[in-house]
């Protein structure tokens, strides 16, 4: 785990660059209020950060952009906020739909789609029918997604298989039930997050890629979501360039 730092060291040379990188946009609330703006402003600027964000990506090397936009616990929010925050996704999806396409970006929405809007859910899957092609970006949006809660659907599946006789644990060692186990995951076919970023100060991932972060590099900036500029998003990327990552090994120094 590291702070990001505040400008990048040594010569700016970095040596690797995560190629999938999830972020935690928090900090929108905020931002707002510390301006006299309703929360909602917050969002709404937020949302001209992750415009920024996602056309920086190809050119920092990122293939893979995953966005914690609204968790299963956002619904405890205000009434007001949380229509505020559906109607900004639906505006969202009709703006920059074709924007998107046009960069080559496919997106997918991860998520318990039950509680939407029926008609949020079907501009959701016509983005994803429209961009499905698309390889120079893979722009993946949580929606209405919790981590437990994807754990334990993807549990109730693999237990529902192995009632129905189509899954037998104990001809599976660990390696491959590990891989079963991911494929009944919102995120089935996406590689795991090299990088989580969390914005706006806050230490801790808060129900975000339980499963697919165990071995993620984490880094926190203090800057809230819409103070989040392509720039700082480099010297973090930086920041991790100069990390070690041994996944439970001995690295160069013996540790």
């Amino acid at each position: 785990m590291f702070k990001a730092p505040d400008a990048a060291g040594g010569n700016g040379a970095c040596a690797a660059r995560p190629a999938h990188v999830a972020i935690i946009m928090d900090g929108n609330g905020r931002w707002a209020q510390r301006r006299g703006l309703p929360r909602l402003a917050g969002h709404r600027r937020g949302v001209e950060t992750v415009r920024a964000i996602v056309e920086a990506c190809p050119a920092l090397g990122v293939r893979c952009l995953t966005l914690y936009a609204f968790s299963t616990e956002n619904w405890r929010r205000s009434e007001d906020e949380v229509r505020g925050l559906m109607n900004l996704f639906r505006v969202y999806i009709r703006k920059e739909g074709r924007a998107l396409a046009r960069q080559g970006a496919r997106v997918r929405f991860l998520g318990d789609r039950r509680p939407l809007d029926a008609d949020l859910v079907r501009q959701m899957a016509l983005l994803e029918e429209a961009t499905a092609g698309n390889e120079r970006l893979s722009l993946n949006i949580a929606l209405n997604y919790g981590g437990r809660a994807e754990i334990l659907a993807a549990a109730r599946r693999l237990a529902r298989e192995a009632a129905a006789g189509r899954l037998d644990p104990e001809a599976l060692d660990d390696a491959a039930f590990e891989a079963r186990f991911a494929d009944a995951l919102h995120t089935r076919g996406l590689p795991d997050p090299d990088l989580v970023i969390r914005t706006s100060g806050e230490m801790r991932i808060s129900n975000f890629l339980v499963w697919q972060a165990a071995y993620a590099e984490l880094a926190f900036v203090d800057e809230c979501w819409p103070d989040f500029t392509p720039e700082l998003f480099a010297r973090t990327l930086e920041g991790y360039g100069r990390r070690e990552r041994r996944f439970g090994a001995v690295g160069a120094a013996g540790a």
